[in-house]
């Protein structure tokens, strides 16, 4: 039975020792290596003391880092993802949060590391630990003592009240995703990843730990090349990359600016997407451009241990249709709740609510709001069921699929009317010369405020939505932007948006 995540590990590192696992354009480190740095890692936090405690992990993203993480599990501690991309404000909330004794760092963030309030946490150089001699009587002891529910990561999310919640998940949940999601998608050992997901979200589990279960080889893609397509695109055939696990919006700023008529993607045969809905006209020239790729869109949040739900996008859509998220992975169950507790019937809608393996252990040194989120399933009075409350809500079609609705918060109640903005951004993107749009709304001013990119100046945009919309839900206004701006993960950034629209 498996109980660990680092078996996955041991047993790849001594099948195949040489083979590169993770590399970046100044590193590559094969599977032998990784095991050697995780296990001096490991053999170091034993030395100090530290044991099953938070260790944050604040290093540039690279091979080394995620070596970092999993030296931290083998000692038998939990590893804190902290990045230079965090505003310093957020990056102190979280050590306060956690209170970690140890800030794990190489020498390009170890001088800003020393000005946050560490707490008493002693910040190390990662450099200066990986040579420390292995102590595999020590390590092979705390290997046999893990169990499964024993946490590996605190994954921090944003929190609606400002403050970040740290998502702690366990080898349980981790490896059942693994598990589930490797079988979907069909990742072996001739996988060639290429990550887009920065190293502080769960969204990079799907590459990181897929690479160590099946001896894969993950990319990690510079950041900057998200910003040039066609040198994105000629960087993936460089490298043979034939799997790709990304955000929407990533995905979409390839097609949208005519990529695909310079240089198409040569090797690729899967392409997994997730975290927002994929606009059909986007999603048609992905397919035309690349059609011997499956493609196959992901549902789930950070709570729920990365995806949940899965669809094989296998066939062309019109283009008033909304891609489904399917159903939801082996040994998961998604429950669609309505208001009162019961279950919603197929049409209606509910909110989506996970139980099963993969809820997460809840928010680290927070019990009122894991309280609020992760609670007794109310269809099951007989004994302790904890579900995982979403605030998506969705609702299934007539073949039992799940389609994905809103954000519980995406709701807007504007003249009267309920309005679900995602209808209107939908509504949008079908538009001829629009690539990407979001709406937010502005509450003070009720007003409704769309941001595009496209060809289309506001006025031509607005007749063609004339055509479309009841005209209560037409934008009061509509701003042409050359991109809209993206978190750090990729995803549009409705909150810097909202800030703007509230700002004018």
């Amino acid at each position: 039975m498996q109980n660990h995540i680092l078996n996955y590990l041991y047993r790849t590192a001594a099948r195949l020792p040489d083979k590169t696992a993770y590399a970046d354009d100044a590193c590559a480190l094969t599977f032998g290596e990784v095991l050697r740095r995780t296990r001096s890692i490991g053999s170091f936090l034993h030395g100090a003391g530290v044991y099953k405690q938070p260790v944050a992990v604040f290093m540039r993203k690279s091979p080394m880092e995620i070596t970092a993480f999993l030296g931290v599990i083998a000692g038998g501690d939990f590893y804190v993802p902290l990045d230079e991309e965090m505003p310093d404000s957020r990056i102190q909330l979280i050590l306060e949060n956690v209170r970690t004794p140890i800030l794990l760092c190489d020498a390009a963030t170890a001088e800003k590391a020393r000005g946050f309030d560490l707490k008493g946490a002693r910040v190390v150089l990662y450099d200066d630990i990986i040579a420390t001699p292995a102590d595999d009587a020590a390590l092979d002891a705390i290997h046999r003592a893990a169990i499964d529910t024993d946490p590996i990561y605190i994954v921090f999310t944003s929190g609606s009240t400002g403050i970040p919640k740290g998502v702690a998940a366990c080898h349980r949940s981790v490896m059942d995703y693994i598990e589930q999601l490797s079988e979907v998608l069909a990742f072996g050992e001739d996988t060639v990843f290429g990550n887009q997901a920065p190293l502080y979200f769960d969204a990079c589990l799907k590459d990181v730990y897929s690479t160590l279960k099946f001896g894969a080889t993950t990319w990690l893609i510079p950041q900057r090349l998200f910003s040039f397509p066609i040198a994105l695109v000629e960087y993936l055939n460089a490298h043979k990359v034939n799997t790709i696990c990304w955000v929407v919006s990533a995905l979409t700023m390839v097609s949208a600016l005519g990529t695909f008529k310079t240089v198409k993607p040569q090797y690729l045969r899967t392409v997994a997407f997730g975290s927002e809905v994929f606009p059909i006209k986007q999603f048609r020239l992905w397919r035309e451009a690349v059609p011997g790729a499956a493609f196959t869109n992901l549902y789930g949040p950070t709570e729920g241990t990365g995806m949940c739900c899965y669809y094989r996008a296998d066939h062309d859509f019109a283009d008033d249709d909304v891609i489904p998220i399917g159903r939801p992975f082996a040994n998961r169950e998604v429950l669609l709740l309505k208001p009162d507790g019961t279950l919603a019937e197929n049409g209606e809608e509910g909110e989506i609510c996970i139980r099963g393996t993969a809820v997460t252990l809840g928010y680290y040194n927070d019990p009122e709001r894991t309280a609020q989120a992760f609670v007794q399933n109310p269809l099951n009075t007989a004994y302790p069921e904890l579900i995982y409350r979403t605030g998506d809500i969705g609702r299934r079609n007539a073949a039992g699929e799940l389609i994905f609705v809103s954000r519980r918060d995406h709701q807007i109640k504007h003249m009267g009317h309920r309005i679900e903005l995602g209808e209107i951004e939908a509504n949008v993107n079908m538009v001829e010369d629009v690539s990407m749009a979001a709406c937010v709304y502005d509450k003070a001013r009720q007003k409704i405020v769309l941001y595009y990119v496209g060809a289309l100046d506001e006025r031509a945009l607005t007749t063609a939505l004339k055509a479309k919309l009841p005209r209560y839900m037409l934008p009061n206004r509509c701003v042409r932007m050359e991109r809209l701006p993206l978190t750090a993960n990729g995803k549009i950034d409705r909150v810097t948006l909202k800030n703007m629209a509230e700002a004018k």
